[in-house]
């Protein structure tokens, strides 16, 4: 099993666990578009797992993971809802801090590589 794949077969399963915490209906066509806006979302990390093979997830793992969404109270709900659509505009900042980070490395470098034998210009 790809890791891809070990990821998305944890979705079904933590999806289903949600849906049920939540006392949510899903029709079929509505936990595959689901699925496909986080294959969408993941897409960077998916595509790269396509080529790792894994085994599956442990059991106890996933178990884990089911105890965490049981857990969650009405605020946490809330909270994570309120998340989502920051974390996209969260990791264009982070792009973008990385490049202006990379960014001056380079000029640094430049600067102190630069030949000053003769005064510099």
């Amino acid at each position: 099993m790809t890791g891809r794949e070990m990821i998305l077969q944890a979705f079904d399963r933590l999806f289903d666990k949600a849906a049920r915490k939540l006392s949510v209906e899903c029709s079929r066509e509505e936990k595959d578009e689901a699925k496909h806006r986080f294959e969408e979302r993941f897409s960077t990390l998916l595509d790269a797992l396509k080529q790792v093979e894994m085994p599956a997830i442990p059991e106890e793992v996933v178990q884990s993971m089911e105890e965490s969404i049981e857990k969650l109270s009405g605020a946490d709900l809330a909270a994570l809802l309120a998340s989502v659509p920051l974390v996209t505009q969260a990791q264009e900042l982070l792009r973008l801090l990385a490049y202006r980070a990379a960014e001056q490395r380079l000029l640094d470098h430049y600067i102190h590589s630069a030949d000053d034998r003769y005064g510099g210009s």
